[in-house]
């Protein structure tokens, strides 16, 4: 970078060890220039930046660590060497001068390692156009701007706490909640997005009665999945602002070496100038929660799924059920349950074999999947059972979804695994909740209902009316 002989700023508040270690530096043919203390030293350093600055550790009023951390955060003295001298080799103190910024740390009182630390570290820096900064106040100018360093820099500690304390939400949904909740205490913007690559999920806050034009804004900023899963918080933690000129800003979400997704942020006006730099903290630390937060969900997700048809299993199905049927007792909306067998199942296995089974039951799930309304919830409830909700559906209703379920099932085609198809119907029971009916009755009534239909020929819908007995007769719905 320069030639051997290097302009040293020597900063150290023992006169005496800060005489002889310039002795020694200059009968190495450098140019050293002294300061007893940290404030002089970089009022020095940013009037007139040296080569290399080589400071105490630990020192009174202004620290090595400060004095460093003003040196690469000012324009001047960004690129000047520091190296950091300290009374001891304690891991702990190489660890605060690496964090402080430093190039090298150094033992005091081993000057050859102090040279050729000097000599690698300034080698490894390219040259640069000279920067001169005349300060106003000298040392006082100093203090303040350390001040505000240590100001900025705790205050981003802080951020980056909050958001890695995130990890505990449990969900995408939770924490994205607790997100916005926070971010609007730091910043003020109109709308926030996080999208998650993986997941395709995609959370949203704004005002009400601005969802138009926030989506439009966020398909400018970033490439959204074509069927995201939706979440969106509308209240007033959002600003009310115009558009004007305030651009979104678009952060990558990193997670080791790669991303999880993007956070985006419309600012306002008034904070369009500190928005990009919270952004940006915020999703580098981002990408632990939200890590967390998916393999929670998928934690969940499987430990609620079938494997071989992925419908719900029994134990999520039946905790659906109760709250359904709870938010029935309490609101009066009409709660519906289908209850489906596949007829002949046993000799689907026993003369083409248990895999074909099992593409049955797959191409079921598959079925049941794509086949109902959105509301509605399908599961497999044991062996060649599947049980399917319908919220808000009356009898009739129900009925009919049912019957259009059953021709779609006796439309599916399956082949095994030679080749021959598959020729697969079922049996479906309905029932309606009854007020006061326990979850037992409910599905009872489904049950009776199903095997009405399985005797009453098969492959066609049945419900029981309400009061009647096992032995009464069914009212069934036959395949025209």
């Amino acid at each position: 970078m320069l030639s051997s002989a290097l302009r040293i700023l020597l900063i150290d508040s023992v006169d005496a060890a800060r005489t002889l270690l310039a002795r020694r530096l200059r009968a190495q043919g450098h140019f050293v220039e002294e300061a007893s203390d940290a404030a002089t030293g970089a009022e020095m350093a940013l009037c007139s930046p040296p080569d290399a600055v080589v400071a105490d550790l630990w020192m009174p009023g202004i620290s090595g660590v400060q004095l460093c951390r003003l040196l690469r955060s000012e324009a001047a003295t960004a690129d000047v060497v520091v190296v950091l001298c300290g009374e001891s080799d304690e891991p702990r103190d190489r660890f605060w001068a690496g964090k402080a910024g430093a190039d090298e740390y150094v033992p005091k009182r081993r000057t050859g390692e102090l040279v050729r630390a000097l000599t690698r570290a300034c080698s490894n820096r390219t040259a640069s156009e000279p920067f001169f900064l005349q300060l106003g106040d000298g040392a006082q100018d100093v203090r303040d701007r350390i001040a505000r360093h240590l100001d900025a820099a705790l205050f981003d500690s802080v951020i980056a706490s909050e958001v890695r304390a995130l990890a505990s939400a449990g969900s995408f949904e939770r924490l994205f909640d607790l997100l916005v909740q926070f971010v609007a205490q730091v910043t003020r913007y109109r709308w926030i997005a996080l999208l998650a690559s993986a997941s395709s999920y995609l959370a949203i806050h704004h005002r009400p009665g601005e969802a138009e034009a926030v989506d439009a804004e966020l398909r400018e900023a970033v490439t959204l999945p074509e069927t995201p899963t939706m979440l969106r918080i509308e209240d007033e933690d959002a600003s009310e602002a115009p558009k004007a000129a305030c651009a979104a800003i678009v952060r990558r979400v990193p997670f080791g070496d790669g991303t999880l997704g993007s956070l985006v942020l419309a600012p306002c006006a008034v904070s369009e100038s500190e928005a990009p730099r919270l952004v940006t903290l915020v999703a580098n630390e981002l990408g632990g929660p939200l890590r967390v937060a998916e393999l929670m969900e998928e934690s969940h997700r499987l430990a609620a799924t079938d494997a071989l048809t992925g419908l719900l299993n029994r134990r999520a199905l039946s905790t659906l059920l109760g709250s359904e049927a709870a938010r029935y007792q309490r609101y009066g909306h009409p709660l519906s349950l289908a209850l489906l067998d596949v007829d002949h199942f046993k000799v689907i296995n026993d003369r083409r074999g248990h895999a074909s089974g099992d593409r049955v039951l797959a191409g079921l799930g598959k079925l049941l999947r794509t086949g109902i309304r959105v509301v509605d919830a399908a599961g497999r409830w044991g062996g060649e059972e599947f049980v399917v909700l319908f919220p808000n559906t009356n009898a009739e209703g129900a009925l009919a979804a049912a019957e259009n379920l059953r021709a779609a099932i006796e439309g599916m085609t399956l082949e095994d695994d030679g080749g021959l198809p598959l020729q697969v119907t079922a049996s479906i029971g309905i029932a309606t909740l009854l007020p006061g009916e326990s979850i037992d009755a409910f599905i009872d009534r489904a049950d009776r209902a199903m095997y009405a239909a399985k005797t009453g020929g098969r492959n066609r819908v049945s419900a029981l009316p309400p009061t009647v007995t096992s032995e009464a007769k069914a009212l069934v719905l036959r395949p025209s």
